[in-house]
C-alpha cells in the first residue's frame, strides 16, 4: 500500500479526475487538491459549452484523439453510475458551399480514422431531417456527440475524492513552489490571510489559465505561454429554441485557429450561440471591461503573440467585429440557421480559453505535459479536456507512478 503524498494544484475537472484516479488506483496515497477559488470548476470547467466531443476533428494518433475517444466511454459510464445528465444530442457539421464540402471530406476521413461511431454523410434533405431549420449543401452527422453538465461532474468527482479520504482545499491560492531531494513544498494562502506550507512527494500542476505561471514557479521554462482568449456567447430566446434540436457546427477552416460561431443545446434546455474568440484583457477576463494590466502586459510581451497576430490579423479583426455587434453575431449564426435574427439573441456568460502559445507563434494543438523534478506540469489542456478528463487522469496517473 502506497503512503505517498500527492499534491494537485487546480480543482477543475482534470485535477479532480486525477485525484479520484489516484484514490482508486493507489490505496493509501494521501491526495490533496489545492484550489484558489471558494468552489470547484470555477473557471474553464464551469464556463464551457457542455459538449461531450466524439473526436471528429483531432489528428489521428494524437493525445487529443486517443484520450477523447477513451474519455467519452469513461464519462458516459461515470454519468450513468452517478445519475448525472448525459444526452446524446447529436451534432451536424454544415457545409455552406463547395469549399466547405471539400473540407468536410477531410473531416469525415479524420473522424473515421479516429473510430467515431455512426458517422454519416448528409445531403440537403438529410440535414433537414435532423435539423429542420438548418440550411446547407451537405453535412456530416455524429449521432453520439453528447451534452452534459460539467460542473455537476466536477462536483461529483470532488465528492468521490473526499469519500475516499482525499482532501479538496478551497481558498488556497499558491504563492510559491520549491523542491529538494526529499520532496516538493507548496506555499499557499489561507482565507484568514495566513500562509500554509505543505510538503508532498510529487505535485501535479493542473492550473488551467495559470498553468504556465505555476510551471515557471516550479522551475520550468517560459515556453509555451498561456494566452487567454475570451469566447462570447449569446442565448437563443426561449421562444426560438425550437430552431435547434441538437448541436449545429460549421465546417472548420484549417487556415484559422478557432472554429467560429456554432449552436449548442444544453442539458437544461438553453440553446447557446457562440463562442467567437478574441484576446481577453485578463486571465479571468470574462467581460469586455475585465482588464488586468499585468495580465495584458504579459500577453503583449510574449513574442509568440505578435507572430500569431501577424499571421491571423484579418481573422482577429473579424472576431472583434462579431464580438462588438449583436447583428454581426447573428449573421454568423445565420450561416447555419437562416431564421436567426439579432432580436433572437440574448446576452449570455462568456468563457476564457487557456491556449498555450509557443515563442514561435504556434498554438499548441495537442495536450502537453512535461516533468520538472518533483513537478508534473499540464502545459496545455484546452477542449476537449473536459470530455477527456477521466482518460487524461489515467494518462497522468500512469505517468506519475510508472516513472518511479
Amino acid at each position: 500500500m502506497s503512503t505517498e503524498r500527492i499534491g494537485i494544484i487546480g480543482a477543475g475537472i482534470v485535477g479532480l479526475a486525477l485525484a479520484r484516479w489516484v484514490t482508486l488506483n493507489r490505496p493509501g496515497t494521501r491526495v490533496t487538491v489545492l484550489e484558489k477559488e471558494d468552489r470547484v470548476a470555477a473557471h474553464q470547467t464551469g464556463h464551457n459549452s457542455g459538449v461531450v466531443h466524439a473526436g471528429i476533428y483531432y489528428r489521428p494518433g494524437s493525445l487529443k484523439a486517443t484520450l477523447c475517444r477513451r474519455g467519452v466511454a469513461l464519462l458516459s459510464e461515470y454519468c450513468a453510475e452517478r445519475g448525472l445528465p448525459y444526452e446524446q444530442a447529436g451534432k451536424v457539421l454544415v457545409a455552406a458551399d463547395a469549399d466547405d464540402t471539400a473540407r468536410l471530406d477531410d473531416v469525415e476521413r479524420t473522424a473515421r480514422r479516429n473510430g467515431v461511431p455512426g458517422i454519416r454523410r448528409l445531403g440537403p434533405e438529410g440535414l433537414r431531417e435532423i435539423e429542420p431549420h438548418v440550411a446547407g449543401v451537405a453535412g456530416l452527422h455524429s449521432p453520439t456527440t453528447a451534452i452534459t453538465d460539467f460542473i455537476a461532474v466536477a462536483e461529483s468527482l470532488a465528492d468521490d475524492v473526499r469519500r475516499a479520504g482525499g482532501r479538496v482545499r478551497l481558498g488556497a491560492p499558491v504563492i510559491a513552489l520549491r523542491q529538494d531531494a526529499d520532496g516538493a513544498e507548496v506555499l499557499t494562502g489561507d482565507p484568514r490571510g495566513e500562509r500554509v506550507k505543505r510538503r508532498f512527494d510529487t505535485v501535479v500542476i493542473c492550473g488551467g489559465l495559470h498553468g504556465d505561471r505555476l510551471a515557471r514557479m516550479a522551475g520550468a521554462g517560459a515556453d509555451p505561454r498561456v494566452v487567454p482568449f475570451r469566447g462570447q456567447y449569446h442565448e437563443l430566446a426561449p421562444d426560438r429554441r425550437h430552431l435547434v434540436r441538437g448541436l449545429v457546427y460549421p465546417v472548420p477552416d484549417p487556415r484559422y485557429p478557432f472554429l467560429g460561431v456554432h449552436l449548442t443545446r444544453h442539458v437544461h434546455g438553453e440553446v447557446m450561440a457562440g463562442p467567437n474568440a478574441i484576446l481577453a484583457g485578463a486571465r479571468e477576463g470574462y467581460g469586455p471591461r475585465d482588464v488586468l494590466p499585468g495580465d495584458l502586459r504579459e500577453t503583449l510581451a510574449w513574442p509568440g503573440f505578435w507572430r500569431l497576430a501577424r499571421r491571423h490579423w484579418k481573422a482577429g479583426a473579424r472576431e472583434m467585429a462579431v464580438s462588438a455587434s449583436r447583428a454581426a453575431f447573428a449573421r454568423q449564426a445565420r450561416r447555419l440557421v437562416p431564421e436567426i435574427t439579432a432580436a433572437d439573441l440574448l446576452p449570455a456568460p462568456a468563457g476564457v480559453r487557456a491556449q498555450a502559445l509557443t515563442r514561435g507563434g504556434d498554438l499548441l494543438d495537442d495536450f502537453a505535459v512535461d516533468t520538472h523534478g518533483r513537478f508534473l506540469c499540464v502545459r496545455n489542456a484546452p477542449s476537449p479536456a473536459a470530455t477527456s478528463s477521466l482518460a487524461i487522469a489515467e494518462h497522468l496517473g500512469e505517468r506519475l507512478f510508472t516513472a518511479r
